[in-house]
């Protein structure tokens, strides 16, 4: 049709350059026009489609398909392999644009089956995510260099396509480009090389709670990827730390705290020592009422009262054993843990008596608690230190704080009142 037409023009009078200039015209705008058409029927005929099929479709792999675009971005190659076949059909092999259409056609299709090929690696990632948590294997860093291979594979075939030589031509240069390629991709090589110990050591991986203070990160890890890992604070920021980071520094991981039976609670209350003093018959009496005490109290004394019989002393003799108020108070700390029904009593559960000092005697309690959720975590240890700030004055102790203004307010109103 397109020769007829150019006949009919040039029996009018129209010279043969002019002629040239229309067919080549013509030849391109309907290049153009198919390239179009292609373009619709791929991206609503076919594709709804392909839509529908996956709509109803039972299986969850083409929905992560369709979620990445992988048909979207599939159905974007046909105009480029149209362009490709109905180039040399319709305008001449050797004119210039024959050339340059058809490279800009092979470029096109190149970086469309790349990014094709990237977002299948998408779906690959998605669906192995909730695996890779199980197994401590995160793929991301993988799937990451995998993209960046197809995208330097593609570059170099555009080039070669660009240039008219072979891929190997290009190939064999690269040698000398290494140093500046090390140079721009320091970063990535060393993400890389991090995020493979990261997964043969089973270090961290996507869900794990972290701590990294020197970059202000305490929270989930959100992503784990080439050169960065997205870390979600509890305030909802995210932090982005250089990958290599978590093999080249120090951080704390929770996994652990999160996959065993209790969440670890470790807080001391000071002591003043000027309280701590030896308790006498009356003061045991005091004690009689607290329940979970009453058989530590008695045998106690009754351990006591069998040694003084046997070295034959008297009550009240201070060579013979006798009980303190900071003992029995440890005691009953002891036993208060070990019957509280938040505390994990198949794990460590002790107090101890760490070196007195300036701010006086510290009582450590060192327990794990059942519940490892942060907020109720914080009511179990509250509520458990609130009960025994408020008990040490019945076991006449007192805790340890530096004086405020309502101490010296005190002191000055008794100095009042013997004046």
């Amino acid at each position: 049709m397109v020769e007829a037409i150019l006949t009919y023009l040039a029996e009018l009078g129209l010279e043969q350059p002019t002629l040239d200039t229309l067919k080549s015209s013509s030849g391109f705008f309907l290049i153009l026009l198919i390239a179009i058409i292609s373009h619709y029927l791929a991206k609503y005929p076919l594709l709804s489609v392909v839509k529908k099929a996956v709509v109803h479709s039972k299986n969850k792999y083409d929905d992560l398909l369709d979620d990445e675009h992988v048909f979207t971005k599939a159905a974007a190659i046909v105009p480029s392999i149209a362009v490709l076949f109905c180039t040399p059909l319709i305008l001449h092999q050797g004119h210039s644009a024959t050339h340059v259409l058809v490279v800009i056609a092979k470029c096109v299709l190149t970086f469309q089956i790349a990014k094709t090929i990237c977002a299948v690696l998408n779906v690959i990632n998605r669906n192995y995510e909730t695996v890779a948590q199980e197994r401590y294997i995160p793929l991301n860093p993988g799937i990451q260099v995998l993209k960046l291979s197809v995208y330097i594979v593609a570059t170099i075939l555009s080039i070669s396509f660009i240039l008219d030589r072979s891929p190997m031509y290009l190939l064999s240069g690269i040698g000398a480009i290494a140093a500046a390629l090390m140079l721009v991709f320091q970063d990535t090589i060393k993400g890389f090389a991090a995020s493979m110990q990261i997964s043969a050591n089973k270090m961290v991986t996507i869900g794990d709670w972290v701590e990294l203070p020197n970059y202000g990160a305490d929270g989930d890890v959100l992503e784990i990827g080439l050169t960065t890992v997205k870390i979600q604070n509890f305030d909802k920021t995210i932090v982005t730390v250089p990958t290599y980071a978590l093999t080249s520094g120090s951080f704390k991981n929770w996994h652990g705290m999160k996959m065993s039976g209790g969440r670890r609670i470790k807080r001391s209350i000071s002591i003043d020592i000027s309280s701590i003093r030896f308790y006498q018959a009356d003061d045991l009496e005091k004690l009689k009422h607290l329940t979970i005490l009453e058989p530590y109290i008695e045998h106690k004394i009754t351990e006591i009262n069998q040694e003084r019989n046997e070295k034959q002393l008297d009550a009240d003799d201070i060579n013979g054993r006798q009980l303190t108020n900071l003992g029995t108070f440890r005691a009953y700390i002891n036993l208060y843990l070990k019957q509280h029904e938040q505390v994990n009593h198949s794990m460590t559960c002790m107090v101890r008596q760490l070196p007195a000092s300036s701010t006086g005697l510290p009582l450590e309690l060192y327990f794990f608690s059942k519940d490892k959720r942060w907020i109720s975590y914080e009511g179990i240890q509250s509520d458990i230190f609130d009960h025994l700030f408020a008990l040490a004055p019945l076991f006449n102790l007192r805790v340890f704080q530096h004086p405020s203004g309502y101490d010296w307010r005190e002191q000055t109103q008794a100095h009042d009142i013997t004046q």
